[in-house]
């Protein structure tokens, strides 16, 4: 069986510098699946200049044209998008696993399909053609054969917002790999770089309205001003869309002496700032999963999240879940945390525990066997 993955939104990440939620579930499958035995090659959609770097060791195809023009051309035409035909010749499967859902003329599409937030809160995703998007959006992922999503609370909301009966949808959890203890020294040096001392609460996340950072901040300078001192509220994450309220508030916090956000750190200094934190606090307002919470948990941090949405799903008693609307409750969290170092052990050491439940290698062999499924069906 030969399989061929998309790869336009990691290629995309790469290239700048940045890899989200979605290019670490590529990613993290790509590497998985090449410990097992299986032919594959990884596609891009349009411009390929960078992406014949990526991943040397595998065949690549290149799509002619963009992913927005392909999927234009295939809903007025109601054909296979172009080089369909040439695909065909490669791979007897095609994974799109980055919401970039082609038509393929004789080729089974497995489709992963993280959430599908631009349909249940339009507020929080802006565009002159959001309208026109999610009719294709909805159109492409109906297209499937089969869906892939990360949790049981998007597979309802697929459901419920694309129509598609759940028999058609599969559950991978992501995973994430148990953090190797980065050494003292390199932590002391990150954090001397960006002026931190051990023991900050830290946010990771795209700067946007559904990750609740203004709350996160109200919540911070709810706590006692000599806390707020000891123990900053740091934020990681670059500008995203809506960041127009958000912005002015990190500044101030900054202002204060209470806080830093830092809009881009490379991969390895985020592990050592996680290992130095006192506790991740994400209180987002939807996720589709959660991955910095695991990614928290690794890190051997305990972790205030949202008792809403996945969020339970994936942490289980292993976090403090709180109401994501009410600041008051995410400040009450971290102040228990802050001053009950044996009850903040306990919730590592839960955390450290949940963990063993997700791993990339699981995903990688469930999503094996969705390909398996769908080749024989």
């Amino acid at each position: 069986m030969r399989i061929g993955i998309g790869a336009t939104l990691l290629t995309k990440g790469m290239a700048s510098g940045h890899i989200d939620g979605i290019g670490i579930y590529t990613r993290s499958l790509l590497d998985e699946l090449d410990k097992l035995d299986l032919e594959k090659s990884i596609v891009n959609f349009g411009d390929c200049k960078s992406f014949h770097h990526l991943y040397p060791q595998h065949a690549k195809i290149c799509l002619p044209l963009p992913y927005q023009a392909a999927t234009a051309y295939s809903l007025l035409t109601s054909l296979a998008c172009p080089g369909s035909k040439q695909l065909a010749k490669k791979i007897d499967l095609f994974h799109a696993p980055d919401h970039y859902i082609p038509k393929l003329n004789k080729i089974p599409v497995v489709a992963t399909v993280m959430d599908v937030i631009s349909l249940a809160h339009p507020e929080w995703v802006t565009s002159p053609l959001r309208a026109i998007k999610n009719s294709a959006f909805r159109n492409m992922a109906r297209s499937a054969r089969q869906i892939i999503t990360i949790s049981e609370y998007s597979k309802a909301d697929i459901v419920h917002y694309l129509g598609i009966p759940p028999e058609r949808i599969n559950v991978t959890h992501l995973g994430a790999n148990q953090a190797q203890p980065v050494a003292p020294e390199i932590c002391q040096a990150v954090l001397q770089r960006y002026g931190l001392e051990r023991g900050f609460f830290i946010f990771v996340g795209t700067i946007q309205p559904r990750k609740n950072i203004l709350r996160i901040i109200e919540a911070h300078r709810m706590l006692p001003i000599p806390l707020q001192k000891a123990c900053p509220m740091v934020i990681v994450g670059r500008d995203g869309w809506g960041s127009d309220e958000i912005l002015p508030e990190l500044r101030a916090l900054q202002a204060r002496g209470c806080g830093r956000w830092l809009d881009h750190v490379s991969d390895d200094e985020l592990h050592a700032l996680l290992q130095s934190a006192k506790a991740l606090v994400y209180p987002s307002l939807y996720e589709g999963f959660g991955l910095p919470v695991l990614e928290a948990f690794a890190a051997g941090l305990p972790v205030i999240s949202s008792n809403t949405t996945s969020i339970p799903e994936v942490a289980a008693d292993a976090a403090i879940l709180v109401n994501p609307k009410r600041s008051e409750e995410i400040a009450d969290a971290m102040l228990k945390l802050a001053e009950d170092a044996a009850w903040a052990a306990e919730m590592a050491a839960r955390g450290r525990k949940r963990l063993k439940e997700f791993s990339w290698e699981a995903c990688a062999r469930q999503t094996l066997d969705i390909y398996q499924n769908v080749a024989i069906s």
